[in-house]
């Protein structure tokens, strides 16, 4: 029951209304009232309907930050993938919480989180993918506190969200991944951007490949495991993204060859350091064994390019985007570089490479003409 009248004396009523937060805990309002029975009936109904319309909050003190506490743990972890999980908490912690974590979550106006959006694209730079993502969280918790009668609606879905342009990517032309791979040349970590290359894996799916899931033998390399940075340099291994990301990938033999001269150096690397070395399997590890960051081997990777004087404009998963458009100009049917790229539907990968298909008709135009017209004069 959400309310109740309670006899305190003759004429004098307590009306008291509760209401179950999100962390199962009951609040509730409480006023007294003096009046008959019927008029205390009354003015229950009154606040009943000003909770239901929003200006009765029995939750008034709870901020936003609070509530996405009690949300994350309680709703959104139980649900979610781990690796998910973290996606969710790192974005209310850098782009959510500073902002808009001590305005009280019955305080919440669709203007504050426009202005939070707008702030994210001009002050951040953040793309508006990225933006629409916070939103996506932000707005299934406001969601849930809805559906557990703490706010009145969701205001969320009045803000006006940026609009997504299609960025035009950047590869490498079968010629520039030429001159990068001469540049990697006395680089430490050069079979890594070999590989990154040639297989077209995420980076953080070779950061986290084990020597165990490559077969010399068969000359393959296994997707079993992503790694996952969290905040103050902590990490863990994470299943990969989709099912469709555990794969096995055939390697060129030329990468099988540099993969053993490879290993011959890690170990000598490893000898060396003796004790101080953090034994996790990795093929592509620090300096100490430990998962490399994201943040160093990029800057190995810039250097590179600039070595190498190819733009210092393209990403590291730019060579997983290289990997696929040269395999698809090549011919290579596109439902294999899908499972090469461990995408969950051929239909995604023709959607992200829809760059390479007009050349790929001009070509199936050329073939055509030889088939069906200069063969029969």
């Amino acid at each position: 029951m959400r309310g109740q009248i309670i006899e305190k004396s003759k004429g004098v009523w307590l009306i008291r209304i509760q209401q179950r937060g999100i962390d199962g805990k009951r609040k509730s309002f409480s006023e007294t009232f003096k009046g008959t029975k019927s008029e205390a009936d009354k003015q229950l109904t009154k606040k009943l309907g000003e909770l239901d319309n929003g200006t009765l909050n029995v939750n008034s003190k709870q901020t936003l930050s609070e509530f996405l506490d009690v949300w994350l743990e309680t709703i959104a972890k139980p649900r979610l993938h781990q690796r998910t999980f973290g996606d969710y908490q790192n974005l209310m912690r850098l782009h959510v919480r500073d902002s808009l974590g001590n305005v009280k979550l019955s305080d919440l106006k669709a203007i504050h989180i426009q202005k939070l959006y707008g702030e994210l694209q001009t002050e951040k730079k953040l793309a508006a993918r990225r933006v629409r993502y916070v939103h996506a969280v932000l707005s299934s918790a406001l969601t849930k506190a809805v559906e557990l009668d703490i706010l009145p609606r969701n205001v969320a879905k009045l803000v006006q969200l940026p609009k997504e342009t299609k960025k035009e990517m950047d590869v490498l032309t079968e010629d520039e991944c030429g001159l990068f791979i001469n540049a990697l040349k006395g680089e430490r970590l050069a079979t890594m951007f070999s590989f990154a290359l040639a297989t077209g894996l995420r980076p953080e799916e070779y950061l986290a490949l084990q020597w165990k899931d490559v077969d010399f033998d068969k000359q393959t390399a296994t997707v079993r495991r992503a790694v996952i940075r969290l905040p103050k340099s902590k990490w863990y291994f994470s299943e990969p993204k989709t099912k469709s990301s555990r794969r096995i990938l055939p390697l060129p033999v030329s990468l099988v060859k540099e993969l053993r001269t490879h290993r011959r150096k890690q170990n000598e690397e490893r000898l060396k350091l003796g004790a101080a070395w953090q034994n996790h399997d990795l093929v592509f590890p620090s300096e100490v064994g430990t998962p490399s960051t994201h943040s160093n081997i990029t800057q190995v990777f810039k250097r590179v390019l600039k070595n190498a004087k190819l733009r210092t404009s393209l990403r590291l998963y730019d060579l997983r985007h290289s990997h696929a458009t040269l395999l698809l100009k090549a011919g290579v049917h596109a439902k294999v570089v899908s499972e090469r790229l461990g995408h969950s539907t051929i239909a995604l990968t023709l959607d992200v490479y829809s760059h390479v298909l007009p050349s790929m008709q001009a070509e199936a135009a050329a073939h055509l003409e030889i088939m069906l017209y200069r063969k029969n004069g």
